[in-house]
């Protein structure tokens, strides 16, 4: 039988009355704020930045994917602000848990964001509140993290609070797939957490996809990460077997995807780069060596794709070498840094790698970025994007194309280069000035 706490969350969130927290105002926490708020739904959003949190609270975007145009109304209208205060989100009837899961150069899983956030949460957590973990993690968080720290309190999930893990799955930069269109994997710890998360969910996107709990749910999101990393790494390394069968990479890429079944195409690359692909499967290998299992896929993958940057440093280097230059003392130009295109997102990327090792070889390296207006280097402080032009293109020895950005005039990069490295195949097919090694 449902309980009162139940029918009465139930009838809030279909009636679009009730209030919604948002822990965590990022690529992922900001776009479902905006979704939910666009729905009908008052929402509060929370940030530990207070430079964000005085942005979104006047209106501006500091997020590419949502215009401030999309957001400012909301912002006007009272259906959406932020704070930096978890107090402020003991109004909410469901909050939904957004912030990062980083890996410690250990590559295990960093779970302090999360846990700082449940607290936080659990201190303000009042009867029939929903509370959704959204951020990527191991298998078990939600039933070993989450769960606990609000029995602590006093509650009981599918009693008198509402327990349910649902991944997010924003794309950074993609423009045909949001919040709204992308199917809600939802997990609940019980009927009624899943009952009342697809509630939620349901309201604000278009399907909604229901797994038998939290755990599953965690999975799924961990599946479809490892999936693309475990591919990206079996492309990067049909990459280095072409270069030594002296055959092209692209070209058999582009023969096999003429099979209408059987394969789909990935690409080879600098080496991964974001806030999912590179660190979500080592959550799941780190979950599984817990339980005496080496997950043999995710670490032979992660050693081919962590080693692409040291392989582009060997074509700048035997590129180089052909023109009768050493890297050292050689004016080598990064096109792009941002670890995929059309986004301003450095995090993990391989363009970062590969500028230090070619300043550990002595190169004078200079970068630009339409999106990157700067980066912060391991070992070599900050770096600012250089202004691009003619000059910038013509005074280099070598130019590395890392990130294919659409605003790059290819054909102008290869009329004024001497000599690329085109690690994305950016100028692929292209006649120019520039002598061109390809990946």
């Amino acid at each position: 039988m449902a309980s009162a706490h139940f029918e009465t969350l139930m009838g809030r969130l279909q009636s679009r009355s009730a209030v919604v927290g948002i822990v965590g105002l990022g690529y992922v926490g900001l776009p479902l704020a905006v979704e939910f708020a666009e729905n009908g739904f008052t929402v509060i959003g929370l940030d530990v930045a207070q430079n964000k949190v005085d942005q979104l609270n006047s209106g501006h975007s500091y997020i590419p994917d949502i215009p401030t145009e999309r957001l400012a109304p909301l912002v006007a209208s009272g259906k959406l602000k932020a704070t930096t205060q978890y107090a402020d989100l003991g109004a909410a009837d469901a909050v939904s848990i957004c912030v990062p899961t980083p890996l410690r150069k250990t590559k295990d899983p960093d779970m302090s964001f999360v846990i700082q956030s449940v607290d936080a949460v659990a201190d303000i957590c009042h009867d029939g509140m929903l509370v959704v973990l959204e951020s990527t993690t191991y298998p078990g968080t939600t039933n070993e993290i989450v769960l606990p720290k609000l029995a602590a309190r006093g509650f009981t999930a599918g009693e008198n609070v509402f327990v349910a893990f649902s991944p997010e799955r924003i794309d950074p930069g993609n423009h045909k797939y949001g919040v709204k269109n992308t199917p809600k994997v939802v997990g609940g710890v019980t009927d009624s957490c899943s009952q009342v998360a697809a509630a939620l969910y349901g309201a604000a996107v278009d399907s909604v996809v229901m797994v038998n709990n939290p755990t599953t749910a965690e999975m799924v999101k961990l599946l479809e990460n490892t999936f693309r990393a475990v591919n990206i790494g079996l492309v990067n390394e049909v990459a280095l077997m072409c270069d030594k069968l002296g055959i092209d990479v692209w070209e058999v890429i582009r023969a096999a995807s003429s099979k209408p079944f059987g394969f789909m195409p990935f690409y080879p690359g600098p080496g991964l780069g974001g806030h999912c692909i590179p660190v979500d499967p080592h959550y799941l290998s780190w979950k599984l060596k817990t339980l005496n299992y080496n997950a043999r896929f995710i670490e032979l993958a992660s050693e081919i794709n962590t080693s692409m940057p040291l392989y582009v440093l060997e074509k700048v280097t035997q590129a180089l070498n052909d023109d009768r230059k050493s890297v050292k003392g050689s004016r080598v130009v990064v096109l792009g840094v941002a670890y995929k295109r059309d986004i301003d997102d450095v995090r993990e990327s391989p363009a970062l790698d590969v500028i230090g090792l070619l300043e550990k070889r002595g190169a004078q390296v200079a970068y630009h970025d339409f999106f990157v207006p700067s980066v912060r280097l391991e070992h070599e402080g900050v770096m600012h994007t250089s202004e691009y032009s003619d000059a910038l293109l013509q005074d280099a020895d070598c130019v590395v194309i890392v990130t294919d950005h659409t605003r790059y005039d290819w054909q102008h990069v290869l009329d004024h280069s001497k000599l690329i490295v085109d690690t994305r195949n950016a100028v692929g097919g292209k006649q120019g000035r520039a002598r061109v090694v390809s990946l």
